[in-house]
C-alpha cells in the first residue's frame, strides 16, 4: 500500500497510480504543481489550449502550430525584412517570338483575387488590401478591375 509523501496517511490504490500524496488540503497545496497551459491555433471560431510540457515546447520552437498567414510579429520574422509573394516576385516574360496577348495570365491567383474583393466590399482601400495580401496597389486594383469586368468567353 502506497503513502502519502507529506502526512504518511495511505493512498487509495487508484489515487497511488497517478499522485504520490492524498487528498487533504494541506497535502495538496504542499505537493500539488500547477500546469501551464498555452493557447495555440486561435482563430475566430475556437481556440485550442494544450499543456505546456516539453513535447508542446519542442513543436511551438518548430513551427507547428504557427499560421503562415501571419504577420512577420508573431512569425517571428524581423520587422526589416519583407517576404515576397510568389505572384510579386515571378515575372511574366513573354515566349520568345511571340508578343504579349492582351489576355495574358494575371500575376495574382483566383483566392488573392476572391479575398481583395471580399476585402473591397468591407470597405477596405486598395493600399489597405494590398498590405494585407503583400502585393503591391497597382496589382490590387488590377485584380479589383478584372473581377468586375464581365468575363469574356
Amino acid at each position: 500500500m502506497a503513502h502519502c509523501v507529506t502526512c504518511g496517511n495511505e493512498l487509495h490504490p487508484e489515487r497511488a497510480e497517478k499522485y504520490d500524496y492524498c487528498t487533504r488540503r494541506e497535502c495538496r497545496e504542499q505537493n500539488a504543481k500547477p500546469l501551464t497551459v498555452v493557447s495555440v491555433g486561435v482563430n475566430k471560431a475556437a481556440d485550442q489550449y494544450l499543456i505546456l510540457d516539453d513535447r508542446t515546447k519542442g513543436d511551438l520552437a518548430a513551427g507547428k502550430y504557427q499560421d503562415q498567414r501571419k504577420s512577420g510579429s508573431v512569425t517571428g520574422e524581423r520587422s526589416g525584412s519583407k517576404r515576397v509573394p510568389a505572384a510579386r516576385a515571378a515575372k511574366r516574360v513573354p515566349r520568345s517570338g511571340a508578343s504579349p496577348s492582351p489576355r495574358a495570365r494575371p500575376i495574382w491567383s483566383r483566392s488573392q483575387q476572391d479575398l481583395a474583393v471580399i476585402y473591397n466590399a468591407r470597405g477596405m482601400s486598395p493600399e489597405e488590401i494590398a498590405g494585407t495580401l503583400g502585393l503591391s496597389r497597382s496589382v490590387v486594383t488590377q485584380m479589383l478591375l478584372a473581377a468586375k469586368s464581365p468575363a469574356k468567353p
